[in-house]
């Protein structure tokens, strides 16, 4: 489906629906198998897939196959190209209604400084960048940590990669998740499939999301694996940026209590 055929009338039509509303709700908040989709939904299979391919065909959820079971997939609600398209929606109807999409800068200021744990396998790449990008791109008004199941050196690449950015990770050491076990953290992340599945509990219960994303490291020849620890890094800032977004914004306690 082009970007004419979702656009004005044709995307309302289609995000107007409820089981879709409420799969990119879903969505939005963590990547998740079409089984989970389902229990949440309290929906059929059946209907859940059907409109999954709508929202597909529109390019408003990308999939991807799990790397713990090939045979599942995971979805990811595309909400920088949905805010786009209200955007151009709006604008179409009449020019005084375009919505600027917002670009997240730093994370919350004047109250406590959020912390933010991303977990995957080796603490060795996609970790490591997230963490370094949420603090440098919150200015460090969100700490953030990383830490591994089965942790391994840190990647050449992943250091090269941060360094084009302005960020040095290359004194960086990697963690065994178990080092955190103890720690209260506000929102936990996991970027590696594998990890998901045995990610333990933490603290006080902090929010928990997965962002299903392939391990860079895992290209045929570390030689033709650049590329991949670079769009690695590219998703990660899109989807970090979109985080900062949502931590800057007032919980409902928060407004009330006026924290």
């Amino acid at each position: 489906m082009s970007s004419n055929a979702v656009a004005g009338p044709g995307l309302l039509r289609l995000i107007g629906d409820d089981h879709r509303w409420r799969l990119m709700q879903e969505l939005g908040r963590s990547d998740l198998r079409v089984a989970e989709l389902v229990e949440r939904l309290g929906s059929t299979q059946n209907l859940v897939s059907y409109h999954l391919a709508q929202l597909r065909r529109a390019g408003l959820v990308m999939s991807r196959r799990s790397s713990a079971d090939s045979r599942d997939t995971y979805y990811r609600f595309d909400v920088r190209r949905c805010a786009e398209l209200l955007a151009a929606a709006g604008s179409a109807l009449a020019p005084a209604l375009w919505l600027e999409t917002r670009r997240a800068g730093p994370g919350p200021s004047g109250r406590r400084r959020p912390l933010v744990l991303f977990l995957c396998t080796g603490n060795s790449a996609r970790s490591q960048m997230a963490e370094a990008l949420l603090e440098h791109l919150s200015a460090g008004t969100v700490r953030a940590r990383s830490a591994g199941s089965h942790p391994k050196p840190l990647h050449p690449h992943a250091v090269q990669v941060m360094a084009e950015r302005g960020i040095d990770i290359s004194a960086n050491r990697t963690k065994h998740l178990d080092r955190f076990l103890r720690t209260r953290f506000d929102r936990v992340i996991t970027l590696c499939d594998k990890v998901r599945e045995i990610c333990p509990e933490f603290p006080d219960g902090p929010g928990r999301s997965h962002w299903s994303m392939p391990d860079p490291s895992a290209a045929a020849a570390d030689e033709d694996s650049y590329p991949a620890f670079v769009r690695t890094a590219d998703e990660l800032e899109d989807r970090i940026g979109l985080l900062l977004t949502e931590l800057s914004t007032p919980t409902t306690r928060e407004v009330h209590s006026g924290v």
